[in-house]
C-alpha cells in the first residue's frame, strides 16, 4: 500500500448508523416545523453536517446559541437511544476491525474525522472500544470551532493531526458532503462507502476512486 495515511468518516462508514441519525432528524424536524425532512434534504442539509447547521436549516432562521444546545442535545439524545435499544446492529461494520488491525500492525497513521458531536464520540470510544487502534487525542470531532462539511477544514485538521499532507491520505466516506469536503481539502483518493446510498451514486461521482460495500479485504485495492 503506497499510501501514507487513511482519514475516516464515522457515521455511516466505520459504523453504518445512517438509518438512526435519518429517523432521529425526521422525528426532530417533525417536532421543530411540522413536517419531516425529505431525502434530498437529508443529503444536502443533514448528512455530515453540523448540528447547528442542520438545526438553523430546520428552522428557517438563526437560533440563539442555548436554543441551538437544547434542540441538538434532545436530538442526539433520540439516536444514542435508538442505539442503546439496538445493540445488535450497534458494532462496527464488516472488516473493519480487522483493516484497523492491518493499520495499526503497519504502523500506517489514520485517525477519525466526524461531525459528530462529543456525546456520541464518547458513546463511540466506549462501546467499540476504540482506543484499541486510536490516538484518541487525534481524533477530529464537532466541537463547535470547525465548519461543517463540505468546507474542507475537518480534514486539513485530521491530516495535520496525523502529520500527513491532504495528498497523500485516503479517505473513506459515505456522506455527499464529506466527499466535497475531502475533495476541497486536497485528498487525490476517496473511497466511498455504500452503506445507505447506491453504490451507482458514489460511482456518478467524479472524485470518487473506488466504492466499496464492506471493508473485507479492503488491502486488496488500496
Amino acid at each position: 500500500m503506497d499510501t501514507k495515511g487513511i482519514i475516516f468518516d464515522f457515521n455511516g462508514t466505520l459504523f453504518w448508523d445512517s438509518q438512526k441519525h435519518y429517523d432521529a432528524w425526521v422525528e426532530t424536524s417533525r417536532k421543530l416545523r411540522g413536517t419531516p425532512f425529505n431525502d434530498y434534504e437529508m443529503v444536502h442539509h443533514m448528512f455530515g453536517r453540523r448540528n447547528a447547521e442542520i438545526i438553523e436549516y430546520a428552522l428557517g432562521y438563526k437560533p440563539s446559541d442555548e436554543e441551538i444546545r437544547k434542540i441538538a442535545e434532545e436530538k442526539e439524545l433520540i439516536y444514542l437511544d435508538m442505539c442503546k435499544k439496538d445493540p445488535e446492529n450497534t458494532k462496527l461494520a464488516d472488516g473493519v476491525e480487522e483493516f484497523l488491525d492491518y493499520l495499526c500492525e503497519n504502523n500506517i497513521p489514520h485517525t477519525i474525522a466526524t461531525m459528530s458531536e462529543k456525546i456520541n464520540v464518547d458513546f463511540y470510544i466506549d462501546v467499540f472500544n476504540l482506543a484499541k487502534w486510536f490516538d484518541l487525542d487525534k481524533i477530529v470531532y464537532s466541537d463547535g470551532t470547525i465548519p461543517g462539511k463540505p468546507a474542507p477544514d475537518i480534514y486539513e485538521i485530521a491530516a495535520k493531526k496525523i502529520n500527513v499532507a491532504p495528498e497523500n491520505c485516503i479517505v473513506f466516506e459515505d456522506a455527499f458532503s464529506g466527499i466535497k469536503a475531502a475533495t476541497s481539502a486536497g485528498v487525490k483518493r476517496i473511497i466511498a462507502v455504500a452503506s445507505k446510498e447506491p453504490v451507482d451514486f458514489y460511482k456518478s461521482i467524479d472524485c470518487v476512486t473506488n466504492v466499496i460495500t464492506d471493508f473485507k479485504d479492503i488491502q486488496n485495492i488500496l
